[in-house]
C-alpha cells in the first residue's frame, strides 16, 4: 500500500475544470491535488474501489475533485434495474385523490416554472469502509407543490405515493401463505412532506439530462432525505388516504434500535427518512511537510456548527468548511491541516456537530442498533506515514 497518486492521477475521469464556468463556480474551491501534492493510501482499504455492476456504482470519495459529482461517477444502486425509457415518449401520471388527472409529457414539466439546487444524499446503506453510495450535484426541475398544484389534492389525500418504471416479481408473505406478484417500486410521502416547497421532480444534473443510471428522464428528489426516497424513471403519482405498505417502504428500509424505556429496553423499528448526521474522511495527501485531510459532510440540511478532525488518541482538532459547499442541502467538504506526523500508521477520524447540539456518535453508541442501515457512526482511517 506504497501507492502515491499525482493530481493528474486524481482528476482522470473526474469533472473537468473547463467545464466549470457552466456551473460558476472559479478553479480554486476545487479540493484537487495542488501540483507537487501526493495521495497518502489508506492501509484499511483496496487500492482500487469494486468496478461497477450491473445494478450498482460506488463513488471512489479518494477522487473527489470538485463540488459536483461527474454524471458518469454519481454512485447508483437499484432493486430492479435500468430500465430504458424513451424521453420523447414519456408521460407521467398523477390521479388517485385529485380533482383534475394529469398525464405529463417532459416538455410539459419543462416548461413550468424551472428550479435549481444543489443536493447531496446518500443511500441508507452507505457504510464502511467504502463510504461510496454518496454522491452530490446541481439539479434542475420543476417543484413537486406545483405539479400537485395543477392536478388539484383533495383533503382527504394524506399518503403520496410515487412509482418508478423499474418493476420486478415479488415474493409477498402473509402468515403462512406467499403469492408471487409484478410490483414496481413504490415509495410514499405525508402530505406535509410532498407539499412542502423543497421536492422536486428532476430532469437534469450538473445541466445536462439525466443519466439512465439517475433515473432518466425524471426522477424525485426530497432533499435531505437518503436516496431510497428520490425515486427514478418516475413514472406515476397516485394519491390516497390509507398508508402505503410496498415492501420498500414497510419492509426492507426500516432501522430497529434499542431505546431504555422506564429501565427496559424495547425494540423500535422506525422508518428510514431524513439523513443523520454524518462525516467521514474522504482522502489524505502530502504536501511538502504538511498533510491535508478532506472529508465530507451528509445531513438533512440543519445547519452546521462544527467539523473536527482527531489524530491517534490526540484531541479533537477544529477543521474548515468550504464556503462553496456549505449551502443548505449539499454535501459540504471540510479541509484539515496536519502538521508534525511521524513515521508510521496513524488513525484518523471526523465528528461533526449540528447548531441543535446533535454529534455525530460513535461506533460504541450505536450498538443497539441491529439493522446495518443509517450508519452513521465516526469512521477512524488509518495512514501509514512513511
Amino acid at each position: 500500500m506504497n501507492t502515491t497518486h499525482t493530481r493528474r492521477d486524481l482528476l482522470k475521469g473526474g469533472l473537468a475544470v473547463a467545464g466549470l464556468g457552466v456551473l460558476g463556480l472559479p478553479e480554486f474551491v476545487l479540493p484537487a491535488l495542488a501540483q507537487g501534492e501526493v495521495l497518502v493510501p489508506f492501509t484499511d482499504l483496496p487500492e482500487t474501489f469494486p468496478a461497477p455492476g450491473v445494478d450498482r456504482r460506488q463513488l471512489d470519495v479518494r477522487k473527489i475533485d470538485g463540488p459536483f459529482t461527474p454524471k458518469d461517477q454519481f454512485f447508483t444502486t437499484q432493486h430492479y434495474g435500468h430500465p430504458e425509457i424513451d424521453p420523447a415518449a414519456y408521460r407521467l401520471k398523477v390521479s388517485g385523490l385529485v380533482d383534475k388527472p394529469q398525464s405529463l409529457s417532459l416538455d410539459n414539466l419543462r416548461g413550468m416554472r424551472r428550479v435549481e439546487l444543489v443536493a447531496g444524499f446518500e443511500c441508507s446503506g452507505n457504510r464502511r469502509p467504502l463510504q461510496g453510495l454518496s454522491s452530490n450535484a446541481k439539479w434542475t426541475g420543476v417543484p413537486l407543490r406545483a405539479v400537485l398544484d395543477q392536478a388539484g389534492v383533495k383533503a382527504n389525500a394524506k399518503e403520496f405515493v410515487f412509482f418508478g418504471a423499474d418493476h420486478g416479481k415479488e415474493e409477498v408473505e402473509f402468515r403462512t401463505q406467499k403469492y408471487e406478484v409484478e410490483q414496481q417500486f413504490g415509495r410514499s410521502l405525508p402530505r406535509e412532506k410532498a407539499l412542502a416547497p423543497e421536492p422536486m421532480l428532476a430532469y437534469a444534473l450538473n445541466g445536462e439530462p439525466l443519466t439512465k443510471h439517475q433515473g432518466s428522464p425524471v426522477r424525485l428528489l426530497v432533499p435531505g432525505w437518503y436516496g431510497v426516497a428520490n425515486v427514478k424513471w418516475l413514472s406515476h403519482i397516485y394519491l390516497q388516504e390509507d398508508q402505503y405498505l410496498g415492501k420498500y417502504q414497510a419492509r426492507w428500509y426500516r432501522t430497529l434500535r434499542g431505546e431504555m424505556i422506564d429501565g427496559e429496553v424495547r425494540w423500535k423499528e422506525s422508518a428510514v427518512t431524513h439523513m443523520q448526521l454524518k462525516s467521514f474522511i474522504a482522502r489524505v495527501s502530502k504536501d511538502g511537510n504538511r498533510h491535508k485531510v478532506l472529508g465530507v459532510i451528509l445531513n438533512d440540511g440543519t445547519p452546521i456548527k462544527s467539523v473536527e478532525v482527531k489524530v491517534d488518541d490526540g484531541t479533537w482538532q477544529p477543521a474548515t468548511i468550504d464556503p462553496a459547499t456549505n449551502s443548505k442541502y449539499s454535501w459540504k467538504l471540510f479541509t484539515y491541516t496536519w502538521t508534525g506526523a511521524t513515521p508510521g500508521e496513524h488513525t484518523l477520524v471526523s465528528r461533526v456537530t449540528d447548531v441543535t447540539g446533535a454529534v455525530q456518535p460513535t461506533a460504541e453508541a450505536l450498538e443497539n442498533k441491529k439493522t446495518f442501515l443509517e450508519d452513521n457512526s465516526q469512521h477512524p482511517r488509518k495512514v501509514m506515514i512513511a
